[in-house]
């Protein structure tokens, strides 16, 4: 916390359809890898909170589930509902979208920033892939007499091509007030739960095509001893043939996957890590309000 008067600080919720660079834009923007990121839809399921501080501001980034049209299990319905909490109580709004692409499930998202009063600023990410600038500035017009937007910034999330400026124009809109968290913090995340998003990250990356959405991980013991981290994590799946999928033959899929994510948190944790990774199978547990609770996907 910061006795200035001239402190700025506040939050900022980050929307936008699945897929289009949420959590890369939290993750630069604070420097540290809190939300995990992978070319898959659904990726976040939770409303992550990644803290920048800087000289006299800190801002308070809220990444969200993306917001889809499919609600049909437990998991989905919560998904969205956990985007659309996001914007309570907010003091800015980013919206990402694909630059060049609109989407209806952009329209949905621009549906539940109806009664958004605080500023709402438009990223078109992904603009290194826009091999001809002049056409990104013929798509903007349109993009932008879709809502009264505070401002648009072509961006690029994974390069930081105008991250800058979008940071200078929250700043400008955060009220004046100490700041919320302590100058060190980068997340309000436990680090058991970074662990679980680092291993849930790998199977996305391993399995592409074949990754089973209803799948989560649980971390069942994290214990820190003199010189290592011994981490004991469960892959929850809803059937047995997709028990299969993450196993691999001869058990060489689930190794792979446990070698990448161990690489991952000893990054992130600084240390020698241990990792055993369970596969265990219960059925339809995306509908089970016990099961979503005990891996915080639900409260």
């Amino acid at each position: 916390m910061t006795e200035h008067s001239t402190t700025r600080c506040g939050y900022v919720a980050i929307v936008g359809r699945p897929n289009v660079g949420k959590s890369t834009l939290m993750n630069h923007l604070i420097g540290f890898k809190v939300s995990a990121i992978a070319n898959k839809p659904q990726t976040t399921r939770h409303n992550i909170r990644g803290i920048l501080t800087e000289q006299d501001y800190q801002l308070v980034f809220v990444d969200t589930p993306g917001i889809h049209r499919t609600s049909k299990s437990l998991l989905n319905k919560t998904i969205n509902m956990e985007a659309v909490a996001a914007l309570e109580g907010v003091d800015a709004v980013v919206m990402i979208v694909e630059a060049m692409k609109w989407v209806d499930e952009d329209s949905l998202v621009l549906q539940r920033l109806a009664h958004v009063k605080c500023p709402v600023f438009l990223v078109a990410n992904k603009v290194d892939r826009v091999e001809k600038k002049e056409k990104l500035l013929n798509w903007l017009p349109d993009v932008l007499a879709k809502y009264p937007f505070r401002e648009i910034f072509p961006l690029s999330a994974t390069k930081g091509t105008n991250t800058e400026q979008l940071k200078a124009a929250l700043v400008k809109v955060m009220p004046q007030q100490d700041w919320i968290y302590a100058e060190d913090d980068v997340t309000d995340q436990s680090t058991r739960f970074i662990c679980g998003e680092l291993i849930r990250e790998q199977l996305m990356v391993y399995l592409h095509q074949e990754m089973p959405y209803s799948t989560a991980v649980e971390i069942e013991t994290f214990e820190e001893k003199p010189r290592l981290t011994e981490i004991n994590a469960v892959i929850w799946v809803s059937r047995d043939n997709q028990k299969g999928i993450v196993i691999g033959n001869k058990g060489e899929t689930l190794k792979r996957i446990g070698s990448s994510a161990r690489i991952a948190l000893e990054a992130f944790l600084e240390r020698k890590v241990m990792l055993k990774l369970w596969v265990r199978v219960e059925e339809n547990w995306e509908n089970s309000p016990r099961h979503l609770q005990s891996l915080g996907i639900s409260n």
